[in-house]
């Protein structure tokens, strides 16, 4: 497997993770339901990722970018979630920036070869996004990162875990 097709592969794998994570986000007030003051919730994470990935999308192709009006400041780093509904655009305009933001960071990663992943990101870029390989492996990171978080909101709200361990074999 070539390291293109393994950071697809993750890269699908923490999204499909999300995807199950946020299945469970059926009434508007659970997107911002947080589990102690301030703390990040499902709607702010969607915004997340999509500003994230288009960041990241920024530093690869910037001609592939597309930056939504006030966003950075509702989702970007160092943004605090907000408990209010009417704060945020609607879900589902959220939700649909977070899909395309990700299916053109996977179509970039498809144009490129395992030599390509070696490019050196443009100056000014954070040192640990040193090159384009580090961009991916961060992407993944870091989804997986907030994902843990949204697990958290998702179990207060009274769902059980979305991956059980396997029953336990007597005397082991």
């Amino acid at each position: 497997m070539s390291m293109i097709e393994r950071l697809q592969h993750q890269l699908d794998s923490a999204r499909g993770f999300t995807t199950r994570i946020l299945a469970d986000f059926q009434n508007p007030e659970d997107w911002v339901a947080q589990v102690c003051n301030q703390s990040n919730h499902a709607l702010w994470f969607i915004g997340h990722m999509a500003t994230t990935d288009n960041f990241f999308i920024s530093l690869l192709a910037p001609e592939k970018s597309a930056s939504k009006e006030h966003y950075q400041e509702l989702f970007g780093l160092g943004s605090t979630p907000s408990p209010k509904l009417e704060d945020y655009p609607p879900i589902e305009e959220v939700r649909g920036y977070m899909d395309d933001r990700r299916q053109v960071l996977l179509a970039i990663l498809a144009s490129l070869s395992d030599e390509d992943l070696a490019t050196k990101t443009p100056d000014g870029t954070p040192d640990f996004l040193a090159d384009y390989g580090q961009v991916f492996e961060t992407a993944i990171w870091h989804e997986g990162l907030h994902s843990g978080q949204l697990t958290m909101v998702r179990r207060s709200l009274g769902h059980q875990p979305t991956m059980t361990p396997p029953p336990s074999t007597p005397g082991v």
